[in-house]
C-alpha cells in the first residue's frame, strides 16, 4: 500500500472511493411546485432517538438554494433494478419525474416506488461542510423492502453480497495438508454445479428424461434445425455428446423429428418436444427458485453477474446460442 504524502485531490477522491455505498434519490418540491430530484450517495444515519439523517450536496450544485428552503426531502434508498433511475437523476437538462409513478407521502415531496428503503424527512438543520452543504433531516415516517441494494464502489455501481460472521466450512474435519483446499475457485463451482444438477435430476426422473435430453431439448428450444454437428457444439461444455442413437430415441419418443436440406439432417422439436421442454423448463426454474430463496434475492443476483463475468473470461470460443443467426 502507497501512502500519500502530498495531498493530490484527484487521489484522494479514488481513495475515498474505495469506500462502498449505497446510491440514494433525495426529493423535495420547490416553493412553485416544481418536483426536484438528485443522485446522491452521500446519506448517512446521524441518530436513532429521535431519528435523524444526513446527506451532503455540492455548493455549486443547481438545487442548492431549493433544498435550501425546503421544509421537507424524501431519501430513498435505490434497489439493483433502479440502476437507469440513479442514472436519470444523476443528469442535468431533463424531466427526471417524466413517466413515474409516484406514491403519496406524509409532504408533498415526491415519493418514489420500488425503493429497498425511503425515509421521508423534515429539515432540522444544514451547516457547512467545506464544497458541500450538509442536511441533517428528522426521520417523520419510513419504510423499507426485501429488494437488494444497488451500491456504489471506485466509480461503478456494484451489488452486495452477504458474508457469513464466522468463517464458513464445508466439511467437519479439518483438511489435508495439500494445496487442494474448500476455497478453490473449480471446487467451489464444480460443486454447486453437481448439487444443483442433482436436485434437477431428482425431478427429470419423474420425466422419464435425463440429463443429456435435457440439453438436448434445451437447445432445440432456443435454436431449432441444427444438425447434430451444430448441436454437439452447443452441449459439449457439458460432457455429454448426442449421438445418432441418442437422437433416434428422441424420435422414437416423437420429442424431435428431422428434416434433410442438402445432404445435411437437421433436427427439429415437435409440438410433444416443445411440451417437455416447457416441464423441463419449469422444473430447472423451480430448483432455481429454491436455491433463490436460500440465498437471498441480492445474493442470488451477485452470483449471477459474477458468473456471467465468470463465463465471459473463461469462454474459449463457444457459439452464443442467443445470438442471430
Amino acid at each position: 500500500m502507497t501512502t500519500q504524502k502530498g495531498f493530490d485531490p484527484h487521489a484522494f477522491r479514488a481513495a475515498l472511493g474505495t469506500f462502498t455505498t449505497g446510491v440514494t434519490i433525495i426529493t423535495t418540491r420547490a416553493a412553485d411546485g416544481e418536483m426536484v430530484g438528485i443522485t446522491a450517495n452521500s446519506f448517512n444515519s446521524v441518530s436513532l432517538n429521535p431519528p435523524m439523517v444526513l446527506w451532503s450536496l455540492a455548493k455549486n450544485a443547481r438545487s442548492l438554494a431549493i433544498f435550501s428552503n425546503a421544509k421537507h426531502w424524501n431519501v430513498h434508498v435505490l434497489s439493483v433494478d433502479q440502476e437507469e433511475l440513479s442514472g436519470r437523476f444523476a443528469r442535468q437538462g431533463e424531466d427526471k419525474f417524466a413517466g413515474l409513478e409516484l406514491d403519496e407521502g406524509i409532504s408533498k415531496a415526491p415519493l418514489l416506488k420500488q425503493c429497498t428503503a425511503r425515509f421521508q424527512c423534515r429539515t432540522a438543520f444544514s451547516y457547512d461542510g467545506g464544497d458541500h452543504v450538509i442536511f441533517v433531516g428528522e426521520v417523520l415516517a419510513y419504510d423499507h423492502s426485501d429488494l437488494p441494494p444497488l451500491a456504489f464502489q471506485s466509480g461503478q455501481y456494484a451489488l452486495t453480497a452477504r458474508k457469513p460472521r464466522e468463517e464458513l466450512r464445508l466439511g467437519a474435519t479439518p483438511p489435508p495438508e495439500c494445496n487442494y483446499t474448500e476455497d478453490l475457485l473449480g471446487y467451489l463451482l464444480g460443486r454447486a454445479h453437481y448439487q444443483m444438477l442433482h436436485a434437477l435430476g431428482q425431478l427429470l426422473n419423474t420425466q422419464a428424461l435425463d440429463e443429456r435430453s435435457f440439453f438436448i431439448l434445451s437447445v432445440l428450444s432456443i435454436r431449432d434445425r441444427l444438425s447434430l454437428e451444430e448441436l454437439n457444439a452447443f452441449i459439449a461444455y457439458t460432457g455429454m455428446v448426442a449421438s445418432e442413437e441418442s437422437m433416434a430415441a428422441l424420435e422414437a419418443s416423437q420429442l424431435v423429428a428431422t428434416e434433410s436440406e442438402d445432404g445435411v439432417v437437421r433436427y427439429v422439436m415437435t409440438a410433444d418436444g416443445r411440451e417437455a421442454s416447457l416441464r423441463q423448463i419449469a422444473l430447472a426454474k423451480a430448483v432455481e427458485e429454491d436455491m433463490a430463496d436460500k440465498l437471498g434475492a441480492g445474493d442470488a443476483m451477485a452470483l449471477k453477474l459474477l458468473l456471467k463475468r465468470l463465463i465471459a473470461s473463461s469462454d474459449p470460443g463457444m457459439p452464443d446460442l442467443w445470438s442471430a443467426r
